[in-house]
């Protein structure tokens, strides 16, 4: 067993996907779900993992949220992961060596998929910062897109990979532009200007960008999926945000 590193989950209506993601944390001692508000089959899911402590709260923004779900852990190095992430076998037997120092924070190396094909121009495989000494450092306070805050420490990736499923099918990408482009909008209300062109132009260069200069096209059908979800994502980034800022 992992005794030494909490893993940290925040979920709402995670039912697809939580099973997955917790079926391959067995070597973990101490996994922290927070549910914020699920209304499907979540609870009982997670109810049935022994080496997982189930807390309920609200939701603050993803950042702040992160955080708080963090105070719940038993140990101070955490692993924090997304409900639709699973950990591959590899990546398993890199950490159970793992050295940790405190002067660094740890990227998880992941691969994208939509529904089960790996996505491999619109997402490409991202490296992002998820284990951290909770003493040392913490999540910042976006809404959305939060990262753990480096400061003065060191990098290091991971072994193996992470498998990430965001999207199963074309409903879960409606519903999460409408999530994260409304705390996009709370998130920058005031802070940054906005208009109707302004975004029009973003989401017109989202799909171009997402299309056409990362190749989305190589992906075929999911990559036409993908690229016009940025588009529309962008959009309503965006023109929340101006009718958030006119009434303010």
């Amino acid at each position: 067993m992992i005794k030494n590193i909490s893993v940290v989950i925040i979920v709402k209506n995670g039912e697809k996907s939580i099973k997955s993601t917790l079926d391959a944390l067995f070597k973990f001692s101490n996994v922290v779900v927070y549910d914020n508000g699920s209304v499907d089959n979540t609870l009982n899911i997670v109810s049935t993992y022994n080496n997982v402590d189930l807390v309920q709260g609200d939701f603050l923004g993803f950042g702040m949220t992160k955080n708080k779900a963090a105070t719940y852990a038993k140990h101070d190095w955490v692993l924090s992961l997304d409900a639709d992430e699973v950990i591959s076998e590899d990546f398993l037997i890199g950490l159970e060596s793992l050295q940790l120092n405190q002067a660094s924070v740890y990227q998880i190396f992941r691969k994208n998929f939509y529904q089960k094909k790996h996505i491999k121009h619109c997402w490409n495989n991202d490296k992002i910062v998820r284990l951290y000494h909770r003493k040392q450092t913490g999540f910042n306070d976006k809404k959305v897109h939060e990262s753990i805050l480096i400061n003065q420490l060191n990098t290091e990736l991971l072994a193996g990979f992470v498998n990430h499923y965001p999207y199963r099918n074309i409903s879960d990408f409606i519903k999460k532009l409408d999530i994260y482009s409304s705390e996009f909008a709370l998130d920058n209300i005031g802070k940054k200007s906005s208009s109707p062109i302004r975004a029009i132009l973003n989401g017109g260069f989202s799909f171009f960008k997402t299309y056409i200069l990362k190749r989305g096209f190589l992906d075929g059908y999911a990559g036409l999926v993908i690229a016009f979800s940025h588009m529309a994502t962008n959009f309503y980034k965006y023109i929340k945000l101006y009718e958030l800022n006119q009434k303010k």
